[in-house]
């Protein structure tokens, strides 16, 4: 049994607010031990429950945060930007039984903290066929695609609550409750590390691979100022839906990812640091 553990930052132990998960400042300094932590009790509930291997792929940022040094030594870890499928680098193999989304978070525009959708601003919604979806959402869709089940989902309870919808079946483990998206009620690590260790356990009983699954999929984003619509656009195949919206369909979830990835690069290039 392999396990790709999918690890976000912004939905991991003690987190809150920007300086937590930014990459340089001494608050991300603090929180990256925390979140190896929330690592490091997934895998010892995987392994404990069965697994023979852990795959840890870093999904935050840079995807340069959690500490190698201090993660345990029966995992490996993927580190790094510039991968193939981004959060879920590495499901696309054929040899990964389940995947977990541990520090995950609420979508944009939605309550939760430090919401967002792949940018932490000027995306203000995202669609998948119809549905509002989370990062979440949008990778359980690509995971179920290579025909593998979501078996853990850690973060803020709104983030567990977002689970509901897209992995029912999965335990989950709340490390906080929101208060507004830059601030919560935190548990200890010790007391986190203990909850995911057990979700993490149960979840490796959901580990059985199904058979693959394509199918096209429609993706609709909003942002909050309309020259982003124009950025968008310059992606083959995107089109303008409404004055801050774009859409558009791919043949498969694999394609609709790696077209997300895209529009969310170039409209990233075209924000200005004060305007937007």
């Amino acid at each position: 049994m392999k396990i790709l553990i999918s690890a976000d930052m912004e939905g991991a132990t003690g987190v809150t607010w920007p300086a937590d998960v930014l990459p340089g400042t001494p608050q991300w300094e603090r929180c990256r031990p925390m979140f190896t932590s929330d690592v490091n009790a997934a895998v010892d509930g995987f392994l404990a429950a069965g697994a023979d291997e852990v795959l840890v792929n870093e999904a935050h940022w840079s995807m340069r945060n959690l500490l190698l040094e201090q993660l345990d030594d029966r995992a490996v870890m993927l580190t790094g930007r510039h991968k193939e499928l981004s959060m879920l680098e590495g499901i696309q193999h054929d040899d990964v039984d389940g995947v977990a989304f541990l520090g995950y978070h609420a979508g944009a525009g939605e309550e939760g903290v430090l919401a967002h959708t792949y940018l932490a601003n000027t995306v203000t919604g995202v669609w998948a066929d119809g549905t509002r979806a989370s990062e979440g959402y949008l990778n359980s869709l690509l995971a179920a695609e290579f025909g593998v089940p979501v078996v853990l989902v850690t973060g803020d309870d709104r983030a567990v609550e977002d689970a509901k919808g897209y992995a029912p079946q999965a335990p989950v483990a709340a490390v906080k409750d929101y208060v507004s998206r830059y601030a919560a009620v935190c548990r200890t690590p010790a007391v986190t590390a203990s909850t995911i260790r057990a979700a993490a356990a149960e979840g490796a009983a959901l580990a059985v691979r199904t058979p693959p699954s394509v199918q096209p999929h429609t993706v609709e984003l909003e942002f909050d100022a309309a020259h982003c619509v124009g950025a968008a656009t310059v992606v083959p195949g995107v089109e303008k839906s409404g004055e801050r919206r774009v859409v558009y369909t791919s043949p498969s979830m694999y394609e609709a990812i790696r077209c997300f990835k895209a529009v969310t690069t170039v409209v990233s290039a075209a924000v200005e640091e004060q305007y937007g």
